[in-house]
């Protein structure tokens, strides 16, 4: 029993880094990794985690007039409720998502 708790613990370890690892592919992977939670594959925030959160819609005529450089300071230090993640992403990738975010406010 307490060797397949240690490999339960293993694979769930695992499991948390392969997709951040995975991400680093382009903005959209990262994206789906890493934000689609909250703000959603359509990036409207409409999903239960973005509507309790109040996540900011990718839409919202504040957000299309944001500098790709604040959009970045957002991302890496976090914003309200919104976590950093610069312990779990790269500039690159960071920079990578902001031009993904940019392709969903069409």
């Amino acid at each position: 029993m307490k060797l397949n708790l240690s490999r339960i613990a293993i694979l769930c370890l695992a499991a948390s880094v392969v997709p951040t690892a995975f991400a680093q592919g382009s903005g959209a992977d990262t994206y789906k990794a890493q934000c689609a939670l909250c703000h959603g594959e359509d990036g409207l925030a409409a999903t239960p985690v973005g509507k309790a959160f109040k996540a900011a819609s990718f839409k919202d005529p504040a957000v299309v007039k944001t500098p790709d450089a604040a959009l970045m300071a957002i991302v890496k230090s976090g914003k309200n409720k919104m976590p950093s993640f610069s312990a779990k992403l790269s500039d690159a990738q960071i920079k990578a998502v902001v031009g993904y975010i940019r392709t969903l406010e069409k």
